[in-house]
């Protein structure tokens, strides 16, 4: 019988906790919602994967010593991992409709409205009984509005480490779900003549300018916000090693093997923070209504900004474009699209919404670097 006990204490059965069970059931709609809806599947998958394995009783996969710890420590602590994908996503970037457009970096900006909105929410809701944020809680969940996961998953580990998941899972949850909840917010806040306005088309931007563009971003930050220059640096230096035309191989590395690679390590490694102890809390409900707040009102903000413009402009510019603000590259911009031919079907305003979009990028990247100056 003895032996009986001590096998049967050795299972994982004997020591499940609800729980346990509970965020293992999550990390299986994770799973579900990757493979069968395909909502950002890149990185649902090994996060709903890393949320599975490190609930697993006995395991020892984020004890110190296994292997999503170490994952986590290299990866997600020392902020690499985020930084990496930057630098994969700006070898991605073309930034040409935002050169041949520069008054799109407003929208990117104004959608930007969002994450410091959500700032405010986050304190607010410190009234309610059950919550309690600090001001550098409250300014890694306000990130979540820009839409961007690895600025998000950046700034949690450098101002709050034990949100992390809540937070990461939000900003990718909110991304997958661009198509349904932007359209919406778009058709309200505009009228179906602004929706089917056309838009001239962009000029053609020399390889001068496209490879000139990322050094002078790069320069204007270092001056002016260098607290942002990890994550600007990095982006910068991927898409300047895809428009000067001289290192291929390096921009194909870095656009494919190694941002697959790390997208990979970066998900089991969000996942690997999503047991039960720490993500089934109140906080993680309200980081989670605060994450869809902040995104709704970012992109809010840019269909205001571009409805604006479109008047002091005559009407040249459509005020969908501003939905394109927040950083959901190149989902927004493809959801802006769709909308536009669905009021017009010769409106075809794809190339036009890449500017705010890789505008959007920039800007919470900025946005974040203005956190971590104000409260890091």
């Amino acid at each position: 019988m003895e032996q009986l006990a001590i096998l049967w204490d050795s299972t994982a059965l004997a020591h499940f906790e609800l729980g346990q069970v509970i965020m293992m059931a999550v990390g299986a709609l994770l799973l579900y919602l990757a493979i069968v809806r395909g909502f950002e599947p890149l990185l649902l998958f090994p996060i709903g994967f890393g949320a599975i394995l490190t609930n697993i009783p006995l395991a020892g996969f984020t004890d110190p010593g296994g292997m999503l710890y170490y994952i986590y420590e290299v990866g997600i602590h020392s902020g690499v991992f985020p930084l990496l994908i930057f630098m994969g996503v700006g070898a991605m970037t073309d930034f040409g409709a935002l050169i041949a457009n520069p008054k799109m970096l407003l929208l990117g900006a104004a959608a930007q409205f969002g994450i410091f909105a959500t700032l405010f929410g986050a304190i607010a809701l410190n009234f309610i009984p059950g919550f309690d944020f600090t001001l550098k809680d409250a300014s890694a969940i306000a990130i979540i509005g820009g839409a961007d996961g690895p600025t998000a998953i950046f700034l949690a580990s450098r101002l709050s480490p034990d949100l992390l998941g809540a937070i990461a899972v939000a900003a990718y949850s909110y991304m997958a779900l661009v198509p349904i909840i932007q359209p919406p917010i778009m058709k309200a806040l505009t009228t179906p003549e602004e929706r089917k306005i056309e838009m001239a088309q962009l000029r053609h931007v020399s390889k001068k300018e496209k490879t000139l563009f990322p050094l002078g971003v790069l320069l204007l930050t270092i001056l002016f916000l260098p607290s942002a220059t990890p994550l600007v640096g990095m982006f910068c230096f991927g898409n300047l090693m895809k428009e000067c035309g001289v290192v291929d191989r390096l921009s194909k590395t870095a656009q494919n093997e190694l941002i697959n690679i790390v997208t990979i390590f970066l998900g089991l490694a969000v996942g690997s923070k999503l047991s039960a102890d720490k993500f089934l809390t109140v906080e993680t409900l309200g980081i989670l209504g605060l994450g869809a707040v902040a995104f709704g009102i970012g992109t809010a903000a840019g269909v205001l900004m571009a409805k604006l413009m479109s008047r002091l402009t005559g009407g040249s510019i459509n005020p969908l474009i501003g939905a394109a603000g927040v950083s959901a590259v190149p989902m927004a911009a493809r959801v802006v699209n769709k909308v536009g031919l669905e009021a017009n079907q010769h409106n075809f305003l794809l190339m036009h919404a890449m500017g705010p979009n890789v505008a959007g990028v920039l800007g919470s990247a900025v946005a974040a670097g203005v956190l971590l100056a104000l409260v890091g």
